[in-house]
């Protein structure tokens, strides 16, 4: 009897944004790269996206990854064009049944569902037309199977810990690739942990354990007195209505003039 292989040694796809901000709700899609790849050692193929945001792009924010607004000016296309074609590609991942990691998702997805949202091209549950995008964040799985070790937790920090290169970093492709590797390293590390579930469990199971991270950073911020609030949300963060309701269907905002 054939023994079937692990997630970890199967298809993967990994997706990663380079923007104008750290704020989900307000900051723009610069790049994009969805990275595919067959198995452990086998050739990547990227797909990357240049948008124009439509907006100056922060002197702190071009020190990270480099993009100017010169450079989005000549050679990236409409944001509302961009976001719209990096959606469609997740969802043929979603359909294909191909778990895609991104590190940090409720970040990546939710700033990708807002683009959708204010360019008037739906959502990205929209986008996905009920298929399921499994995800694999690398930052959740790791915090789980290695709860307790000190230091933080960004891609540079786990690449460096699971012995995973990281060339270019910063670089939307450069980050989706060492992401891919990063997760397959974690796997592989902790086959018995992880290794057993399936991809769909995992995503049940990351909700979980992401909500209970979240839950312990934001009693630490309350012992510390740090006002800053945590959103338990995994891997998306829902969108809400100005009178601070989630919006779902249905809902009637009494805001609304």
């Amino acid at each position: 009897m054939q023994q079937l292989r692990a997630w970890y040694d199967g298809p993967l796809a990994s997706f990663d944004t380079e923007t104008t901000g750290v704020d989900v709700e307000s900051d723009r899609i610069v790049s994009a790269a969805l990275v595919l790849q067959s198995a452990p050692g086998a050739e990547p193929r990227a797909a990357t996206w240049l948008a124009d945001p439509g907006v100056p792009i922060p002197e702190q924010a071009r020190a990270v990854h480099g993009i100017s607004n010169e450079r989005v000016r000549s050679h990236g296309r409409p944001a509302r064009t961009v976001v719209a074609e990096v959606a469609r590609a997740l969802a043929e991942q979603a359909r294909a049944g191909v778990p895609v990691v991104v590190m940090n998702a409720p970040y990546d997805l939710t700033l990708l569902d807002r683009e959708l949202r204010r360019h008037r091209a739906g959502s990205l549950a929209e986008s996905l037309a009920g298929a399921e995008l499994l995800v694999l964040d690398p930052r959740v799985l790791d915090k789980y199977v290695d709860r307790y070790r000190r230091g933080r937790r960004t891609l540079t920090d786990l690449c460096l810990h699971y012995g995973v290169r990281l060339e270019g970093a910063h670089d939307a492709a450069a980050d989706a690739t060492a992401a891919m590797d990063l997760v397959r390293a974690i796997g592989a590390r902790y086959t018995e942990r992880l290794g057993t579930l399936t991809p769909a469990e995992l995503q049940l199971r990351q909700t979980v354990w992401h909500a209970a991270q979240a839950q312990g950073l934001q009693r630490w911020f309350d012992r510390s007195g740090t006002p800053e609030r945590v959103d338990l949300s995994w891997p998306l963060r829902p969108a809400r209505c100005g009178c601070g309701e989630r919006l779902e269907p249905g809902h009637r905002c009494e805001l609304a003039a």
